[in-house]
């Protein structure tokens, strides 16, 4: 059942979708993509450029700015500072008003991580890097095999109906490889790819990277998020990123905002590709996809298997309980904590009585606290060997 909030942003959304068609020509589905315009290391003008580019291109997109105003005929809602560009941006989402929106930032939940998209230099084939940004797990081999699954939903959704799968040979491949070769056995459909290398197998090579062996290269989140910086600049110098389609939607079996990821230093024609990938994602309704792939995962045993095979990390650690704090706003970030250090991180700042929420910012992991505990939550975390900071007056 739709509440009468929900039925008159649809009745409205419909309104807004016959008056565009009236006065564009254009009759068919309009996909709303939002473009986030504060935070570009090459201010807002390129990010401008990459959205009338991708407006131009595809008829019916609609591009919808959140930011400064801009001379631009497309539709903008002003903002005054990236706090509230955030809070708009998520409101238009949640009411249904966007179909997708493109941002350089955003602190997902640990769970959550983005798919990007790039085009690699030997053979010019697009292929998806799954994951490059956010955390999927804190564990490798358990993120891995999720990232693997959120690689196939990616593809699914931007109209690949049998994607294949390669795994990049990182720590803890093979033991990504068993585990979905379980995942297969037990029923879900999986497609590996081979490697170009002679003796072959689903475990990719840098050869297999250059030339796009498979539709979904399967990595750690880090390491992915060093390869789309490559990909995506390496003919520039780093400086700008001028190919590729941008770190792609956030995806997660409990997440559904459709957000992607753009780095800070991401030039026009990648923010045009990223506005298509996010019309391709929509239209492809990963949303649905992304339930179904889970359902489809979880009835095999995803969560069994995952269980299993990292059982050395599960085991036991006789740790006392620690209850969470009573909520609060947090807008505050502590970074330089290591990956798999994060969660007790927030253990030890709880035991102080101080909320604390994990996530991942553009550097990597991140604590979040509330303004007020800042300095406290450093000194804490300092003492106990987690950051190292400048910080003398602990």
């Amino acid at each position: 059942m739709l509440d009468s909030k929900n039925t008159k942003n649809i009745i409205g959304n419909v309104f807004i979708d016959i008056a565009n068609g009236i006065e564009s020509g254009q009759f068919g589905e309009i996909i709303r993509i939002g473009l986030t315009t504060l935070g570009s290391e090459h201010g807002v003008k390129n990010l401008l450029k990459g959205a009338e580019i991708a407006s131009k291109k595809y008829p019916n997109i609609q591009v919808v700015l959140i930011g400064p105003k801009v001379n631009t005929t497309l539709e903008n809602f002003i903002v005054d500072s990236e706090e509230n560009m955030y809070e708009k941006m998520e409101e238009l989402l949640d009411s249904n008003y966007l179909n997708a929106c493109v941002t350089m930032h955003y602190n997902f939940p640990i769970g959550v991580s983005t798919v990007g998209k790039v085009v690699t230099p030997g053979l010019g084939k697009e292929m998806f890097i799954a994951t490059t940004t956010g955390t999927t797990a804190v564990n490798r081999v358990e993120s891995m095999i999720k990232n693997s699954v959120n690689g196939i939903i990616a593809a699914k959704a931007s109209g690949i109906e049998n994607p294949i799968i390669g795994i990049l040979n990182v720590d803890g491949a093979k033991q990504v490889e068993i585990a979905l070769k379980k995942l297969k056995n037990n029923g879900y459909d999986i497609n590996f790819g081979e490697s170009l290398r002679s003796d072959g197998g689903c475990i990719m090579r840098g050869n297999d990277l250059l030339s796009g062996s498979v539709d979904v290269m399967v990595t750690d989140t880090l390491t992915g998020n060093i390869l789309m910086k490559i990909f995506s600049s390496f003919t520039t110098g780093g400086s700008y990123e001028a190919s590729g389609y941008g770190y792609g939607p956030g995806i997660g079996e409990n997440f559904n905002r459709n957000i992607l990821i753009l780095s800070r230093a991401s030039g026009s024609p990648v923010v045009s590709n990223a506005v298509e990938y996010a019309m391709q994602v929509s239209k492809g309704s990963i949303s649905d996809i992304r339930k179904n792939e889970y359902l489809k995962a979880n009835k095999s045993g995803l969560k069994e298997i995952i269980k299993n095979i990292t059982r050395e990390i599960h085991v036991e650690k006789n740790e006392d309980s620690v209850s969470m704090p009573e909520k609060e706003i947090v807008t505050a970030q502590i970074s330089g904590i290591d990956i798999m250090d994060l969660e007790d991180a927030v253990k030890i700042l709880w035991k102080e009585n101080i909320y604390a929420e994990s996530g991942m910012g553009c550097t990597g992991p991140i604590l979040l606290v509330s303004e007020n505990n800042l300095n406290k939550s450093i000194c804490v975390l300092q003492d106990n060997e987690y950051i190292v900071s400048d910080k003398k007056d602990c």
